[in-house]
């Protein structure tokens, strides 16, 4: 069993929220509290995703402000609508991928690791444009 195993299973556990999220309206109907729960659920996980860049004392200034460059923004997303937060955050998550790939520590990571990363990447992506749509939609009503 390789060191990423763990990490492997617990990151597929931890969309399932997202996509619980996302079969909700299909459930109970369109609702904001579905919007709300899934941008909570996702700068959460947008922040420690974000977290697991930093490397204190192993990264360059570049790569220590890349860490956090995503979540700086947070405290503004209080100010923006619904559909433009959940573009941010759906911009953002491809975007610690692609920091990650550049980081040194990458390419000792298992290729299952890879694997997985660009898989819940992708599905996590996709949650957001269905969130998105859902948004949209509940503007017009």
């Amino acid at each position: 069993m390789h060191p990423f195993l763990n990490h492997i299973q617990l990151s597929y556990y931890g969309v399932l929220p997202f996509l619980a999220c996302v079969f909700w309206p299909l459930l109970l109907g369109s609702s904001v509290q579905a919007i709300e729960a899934f941008s909570l659920y996702s700068m959460g996980i947008l922040a420690f995703m974000a977290g697991t860049l930093w490397r204190a004392g192993e990264q360059s200034f570049t790569h220590a402000i890349m860490a956090v460059l995503v979540v700086i923004p947070f405290p503004l997303l209080v100010f923006a609508s619904a559909t433009s937060t959940l573009v941010y955050l759906a911009i953002s998550f491809p975007i610690v991928l692609l920091f990650e790939r550049g980081m040194p520590p990458w390419q000792q990571y298992h290729k299952d690791y890879h694997k997985m990363r660009y898989i819940l990447t992708s599905v996590v992506f996709v949650c957001h444009l269905f969130m998105i749509a859902q948004s949209i939609e509940l503007a017009r009503m």
